[in-house]
């Protein structure tokens, strides 16, 4: 049953966006490439958009058990993962260029779950996307996103599989993000 639900707009950096339950947030070491969403810390995901710089249009929802699958909308295919609580609140943060921003809206309300004592402090996330132009760019291209949680036990994720490019892409980011690592 959904206990909670907000909707509000995210201006998007050039990264999209981290969710989680973490106010720990830094520049994720992977990018999930051929995915929407992948872990950035067991407590966060990093969340891929369409959109490059400009709006995006966030729905998130707290169910108190796992949702049924939603069947309209235009949706891609849903992805799930599981988050740690590390904290119990939902923290947002957009990936500007080499810096991370909060991004919950101040005039909505910190997103706290129910407490649960069979989930091992584990949340499912399931992440459901959709643009009107599914060309990479700058600017509105009609996107939104809908962000389910549910206190669940801790379970592999569900996601496409990845082509070539996409993991020569992921190699390509490993590889940046250990130059990075290592200047002075």
């Amino acid at each position: 049953m959904l206990v909670r639900a907000c909707s509000f707009t995210v201006d998007l950096g050039e990264n999209g966006y981290l969710i989680g339950f973490t106010d720990d947030y830094a520049y994720p070491a992977a990018m999930p490439f051929g995915w929407r969403c992948g872990p950035a810390t067991d407590a966060s995901a990093v969340v891929l958009t369409t959109t490059d710089t400009g709006p995006l249009h966030l729905t998130v929802q707290v169910h108190d058990a796992p949702p049924d699958p939603e069947t309209g909308g235009d949706w891609e295919p849903a992805e799930e993962m599981s988050l740690h609580t590390d904290l119990p609140t939902l923290y947002l943060a957009t990936l500007e260029q080499g810096d991370v921003l909060d991004a919950w809206p101040q005039d909505e309300a910190p997103l706290a779950l129910p407490p649960s004592t069979d989930s091992g402090g584990w949340v499912r996330m399931r992440l459901y996307c959709h643009t009107d132009d599914p060309t990479p760019g700058i600017g509105d291209h009609g996107e939104r996103h809908l962000v389910q949680l549910w206190r669940a036990p801790h379970s592999p994720p569900a996601h496409p599989e990845i082509t070539e490019e996409d993991q020569q892409a992921r190699a390509a980011y490993a590889a940046e993000a250990l130059i990075w690592d290592d200047r002075p």
